[in-house]
């Protein structure tokens, strides 16, 4: 009888040395950006493996020689189970195109897949309640563009980008992202972006749920310079992927606005992804970035004028109801000066 256990990758240089050769045997890319990965033995020997990260399995290889042994199923039974002891019911799959049949007969829904990677999922609320909301939000447009932004915070270079696509298009569907991994909540990104549009009649604000720019699509866009660039590209390439045969049609959109990137590697690879993805089917514009004092404006140089409470510096770099929200949230004594114009 095969035994699985856990396999401490960080811990156990062997054990990791064992896990790597097998994924790269199975023309897996390791990915040490794992939570959670166990492994089946035959004796010493590693014939298995699959890993968790967050609401993600990933990583699941099984050795060429024992592929008739149902392994794959031990496997991604014993990741499901650890996510739903961890109360996790909605989870995503990211594997190769050729085992799709094996994962549909468990359960997985196919979202989309690239010619490296399928995305899967199983669980609620799914990628087709999504597309739902999506379409109970499109308005009637000859063109009608798109732009996905974190805005941690909302900037003048983040309005200037929303203001130069809206003039652009009929409708703009403005794209918040979901996931709260940034140092300002979703609610609070989301709340800042509504009051730094709200002139914009043709702009639309929607979520990104799990499907864009996520920890499910996108992981590597949250880790910037930790990541590695061949990780990052293959993930940029699917998260292009997904946006361009399942949402932009939904939407009718023509044009995805993207501001240029000089700052962040992970962003500029992701553009280049999108160009490539989005060749002969979307237009990709490139807006060049607003700069002040020689400088490009960047939600990176507001943090970090917040951490010196430098709000003279954060007043040029953003909009009014960003600094309004910030100086009240961070110097409440500065913004009632302010306030009585003292």
């Amino acid at each position: 009888m095969y035994e699985l256990k856990r396999i401490w990758i960080t811990r156990v240089p062997a054990d990791k040395k064992a896990w790597e050769d097998l994924l790269l045997s199975s023309g897996l890319v390791p990915d040490e950006q794992v939570d959670y990965t166990v492994g089946i033995y035959d004796r010493n020997k590693l014939i298995a493996t699959g890993s968790t990260y967050q609401n993600i399995i990933k990583l699941v290889a099984v050795d060429p020689e024992y592929q008739s042994e149902n392994l794959l199923t031990r496997i991604v039974m014993a990741l499901t189970s650890k996510l739903h002891d961890e109360g996790i019911i909605h989870f995503f799959l990211y594997t190769k195109p050729c085992v799709a049949v094996s994962f549909t007969s468990l359960g997985f829904k196919e979202i989309v897949r690239t010619e490296n990677i399928l995305f899967m999922e199983q669980g609620s609320p799914d990628f087709s309640e999504y597309l739902t909301l999506l379409d109970t939000q499109r308005k009637p447009a000859s063109h009608a563009g798109a732009i996905v932004m974190n805005a941690n915070p909302f900037t003048k270079g983040h309005l200037y980008l929303v203001e130069t696509a809206a003039a652009q298009v009929d409708v703009l569907y403005l794209f918040v992202l979901s996931d709260d991994r940034s140092d300002f909540s979703t609610a609070e990104r989301l709340m800042l972006v509504e009051a730094g549009t709200k002139h914009l009649p043709n702009v639309v604000i929607l979520p990104t749920r799990d499907y864009q720019v996520s920890s499910a699509t996108f992981p590597s866009y949250f880790l910037k310079d930790q990541a590695m660039e061949s990780v990052a590209r293959i993930q940029a390439t699917l998260d292009a992927t997904l946006f361009k045969e399942r949402i932009a049609p939904v939407l009718h959109i023509k044009t995805r606005y993207v501001g240029e990137e000089p700052l962040s590697p992970v962003t500029e690879v992701y553009n280049e992804s999108m160009r490539h993805v989005f060749s002969g089917s979307l237009d990709l514009v490139v807006i060049p970035r607003l700069g002040i004092e020689g400088q490009v404006i960047s939600a990176t140089r507001v943090r970090k004028a917040l951490k010196e409470d430098d709000f003279q510096t954060i007043k040029k770099l953003v909009p009014p109801t960003t600094y309004v929200y910030l100086a009240e949230k961070y110097d409440k004594n500065k913004f009632r000066g302010e306030k009585s114009g003292n």
